[in-house]
């Protein structure tokens, strides 16, 4: 519940910060005709707007599992993310379309020095918004709020490129404004290919291998384990669930073999950052190693 909280209030702290930002730009595009500026203006709104979908998420996971949700509603976080890909990527090819037309139709930029400003104050809104996301996501364990910040860091750079078009203009290159315009569209597509990856990797319950080889020597360092079988780790939301078989003594009665189990859960789960509940099942050693020959020739 805390975590969700401070996950919340970094959003709409973000969303305020970037949304004025994002105004600001608007109305120097609306006087000054850059392509450029609004190629970035498009991409702090999508930015902006990403908190839309994360709050909602961050709210739904706080909710208590259900019947039908046993988990609970903490993978509404990925869903958001497939929201946010979609934003990034209509800012895409919002920015290129515009910049693509100056192409053709070329026109003036006027009051070269409010474009300048304009992407200055984008760099500095993007970037304080990207330490604020970043610092939270790492301290709560949100992946989307993490990779959030990243892409409003991304995004202060592309701001800083509007500052190259003003000065191409400034010398006379009448088309380096729809070239950065052009450019910044590249940027948010590689920003667009990170996120989706990012995102599907949740989505196929992928997990960082070191943190299962840390898992395991954890659980293999547990007195009375005397072997590690199958891990299994997922991400619920910005909490990882786990499930791992060990091999324990045959001899031992079924409460020592339990109090194994707990010694090896509660070892987990200060071991590993972020996992909030692991499922520890116990065998004997013998059995686990031939359910482990007959699952690999299987």
């Amino acid at each position: 519940m805390e975590s969700s909280r401070e996950g919340l209030r970094a959003l709409w702290i973000s969303l305020v910060i970037l949304g004025a930002t994002a105004a600001v730009q608007a109305v120097v595009v609306a006087f000054t005709g850059s392509v450029a500026l609004l190629g970035d203006t498009l991409h702090n709104v999508a930015d902006a707007l990403t908190a839309i979908p994360l709050g909602i998420a961050f709210l739904l996971g706080r909710r208590k599992a259900t019947r039908r949700y046993t988990y609970g509603f903490g993978r509404a976080e990925d869903l958001a993310g497939i929201v946010i890909v979609v934003f990034i990527a209509a800012s895409a090819v919002a920015a290129a379309v515009a910049a693509i037309d100056r192409l053709r139709n070329p026109a003036a930029v006027d009051h070269l020095w409010a474009v300048a400003a304009a992407g200055g104050i984008g760099f500095v809104g993007n970037e304080l918004v990207a330490r604020y996301r970043i610092g939270v996501g790492r301290r709560i364990g949100s992946a989307a709020l993490v990779a959030d910040g990243l892409h409003a860091r991304t995004d202060g750079f592309t701001s800083l490129a509007v500052l190259l078009g003003a000065g191409g203009v400034a010398l006379g290159w009448g088309w380096a404004d729809p070239v950065v315009g052009l450019a910044i569209t590249v940027a948010i597509v590689m920003v667009l290919k990170d996120a989706a990856l990012q995102i599907w990797r949740r989505l196929m319950d992928a997990v960082d291998p070191g943190v299962v080889d840390r898992a395991e020597a954890v659980l293999a360092a547990t007195p009375g384990v005397e072997a590690v079988g199958a891990l299994r780790l997922r991400w619920v939301g910005h909490r990882m669930h786990g499930e791992v078989d060990i091999a324990v003594d045959a001899a031992l009665t079924v409460t020592d073999a339990h109090t194994i189990a707990v010694d090896a859960e509660h070892r987990l789960i200060h071991a590993v950052p972020r996992l909030a509940r692991v499922t520890v099942h116990t065998d004997p050693a013998g059995h686990l190693l031939a359910h482990q020959v007959l699952a690999h020739h299987t």
